[in-house]
């Protein structure tokens, strides 16, 4: 099987896209799911995911709410604690989860490639961005997670606007990022950043030298940076934006340079029992209903016809990076290799 693929025809935002999704807005949303959830037979379905235990159960609640007959499941655990669990249960022959709501595009790649996703074209698939459907349809981006630098408003007076800034001396022992053996967003970052002319292993060895605090996921990150332990931390946007709108000194930047985002795409395991069941649920994640409650939850939406959550910026405003999706793929392992040799 060759899926040779790129973050651009994937995982990237055009404008061209997000205006076909706009003008195919009264598409299946209202009908297919509902008519679907109708004919669901009762049936418990397992879901693997990396989202925070809060964000998952509002979701659930909410699916559960228009489909009563579906009991969900759910294991959450970090990323790479997930794709570990998977490979062991890979080896044993029998993978416990229906579903995967995780990580980045390439994880799914290499799930694919091995067999192990099962083949769905969502109905509501025609209201989304179009670069996050996988073109042989096991998997589909559910949100954009792009990853930024916070600072705390009340140490830092003056920002970065550029991951070169973070290089500064200036921000010795300040700054906290995740630890990409755990979190996917952060390995992936890993093999973006060293795949990226402007920034490169000079970057990454700059910013070692200013020993920067490595912690276990981005959620630590967030709140070392909000309780100013840390006052500088590379992390996924959204948390910047919960802990802003609960109180805290916290805001994110955009760095000049752009930035590495994931899409934290699901896919249904090809050994699921329940096919019908997970489908409604994939179906859920990125129907209009589905995707207001993301933007509640602080996620940039990938629908035109549900708005951005407040405080976020537009995202033809925001400067994505967007490699070859087979580089990221190759380099990856090695990437984390060298972070970790680098921070470690």
């Amino acid at each position: 099987m060759s899926r040779t693929r790129s973050l651009g025809t994937i995982a990237a935002l055009s404008l061209s896209a997000l205006a076909l999704t706009a003008c195919s807005a009264a598409g299946p949303d209202a009908s297919a799911g509902d008519s679907a959830a109708e004919a669901a037979e009762p049936s418990t379905i397992t879901l693997y995911t990396s989202e925070p235990q809060e964000k998952i159960d509002a979701i659930v609640a909410a699916f559960s709410s228009d489909n009563p007959e579906i009991e969900v499941d759910v294991f959450r655990a970090g990323t790479g604690d997930l794709t570990a669990r998977i490979a062991a249960e890979e080896k044993s022959g029998d993978i416990g989860a229906d579903l995967l709501l995780a990580a980045d595009a390439g994880t799914f790649e290499d799930y694919a490639d091995r067999d192990l996703l099962l083949e769905y074209e969502s109905p509501e698939a025609a209201n989304i961005n179009q670069d996050l459907i996988d073109p042989e349809h096991f998997y589909v981006g559910t949100r954009l997670l792009p990853t930024v630098i916070a600072i705390n408003t009340n140490v830092i007076t003056d920002a970065p606007t550029s991951w070169q800034d973070l290089t500064d001396p200036a921000y010795a022992g300040k700054i906290a990022m995740p630890n990409p053996d755990v979190s996917g967003a952060a390995a992936y970052n890993a093999a973006v950043w060293l795949n990226e002319p402007a920034l490169g292993e000079p970057w990454l060895q700059g910013l070692a030298a200013n020993t920067p605090l490595i912690a276990e996921s981005n959620g630590p990150v967030s709140q070392a940076v909000a309780d100013g332990s840390n006052p500088v931390g590379i992390v996924v946007d959204s948390l910047v934006r919960d802990l802003a709108a609960a109180g805290s000194p916290i805001e994110a930047v955009y760095p000049e340079e752009g930035v590495p985002f994931v899409s934290q795409p699901v896919g249904i395991f090809a050994n699921t029992d329940e096919s019908d069941a997970s489908k409604l649920f994939v179906d859920f994640l990125i129907s209009k209903k589905g995707q207001e409650i993301a933007a509640s939850q602080s996620y940039l939406p990938i629908r035109e016809d549900v708005d951005s959550p407040e405080g976020a910026p537009a995202v033809a405003d925001i400067t994505l990076l967007t490699p070859e999706l087979e580089t990221i793929r190759s380099t990856q392992a090695g990437a984390i290799e060298t972070f970790n040799a680098l921070f470690q």
